[in-house]
């Protein structure tokens, strides 16, 4: 039972599909492909399975005006994305639930809390093109 929290600029500008042209256009595709992750068994980083409970997407920028489907929870940082990341995970973890990072930034990584596990954007694009090809 597994939380995903994604760092959405890291996932979006893991493929170069001209998504700095509508950084809005491109958080709102990815978000509504999330959606069909939520109540799905995967297969985890580890290779093992994972139960996706819920999932939190983190918006910056410009990426902030995104539409997100009803399935997926939005936090809309004010700031810094990195920061507003750290702190929905470690309020996730703090309440008990088991939370899974997705970024590729090793930054954001060393600042989260030793109970998030974390994978990389290939791991959640992977699993995206399985159940919800775009």
């Amino acid at each position: 039972m597994t939380v995903l929290l994604v760092d959405t600029a890291n996932v979006v500008g893991a493929r170069p599909d001209g998504w700095w042209r509508d950084r809005a256009g491109a958080a709102t595709r990815l978000l509504e492909r999330l959606a069909g992750l939520v109540g799905r068994s995967l297969v985890g980083p580890d290779g093992g399975p994972l139960t996706c409970t819920a999932v939190v997407a983190v918006l910056e920028g410009q990426a902030r005006d995104a539409t997100a489907p009803a399935a997926v929870g939005v936090v809309r940082a004010t700031g810094s994305g990195d920061d507003a990341l750290v702190t929905e995970a470690g309020a996730l973890a703090a309440a008990g639930r088991a939370v899974l990072v997705v970024t590729a930034d090793r930054g954001l990584r060393a600042r989260l809390p030793a109970e998030a596990a974390v994978t990389g954007p290939g791991w959640l694009l992977a699993r995206l093109d399985e159940v919800a090809p775009g």
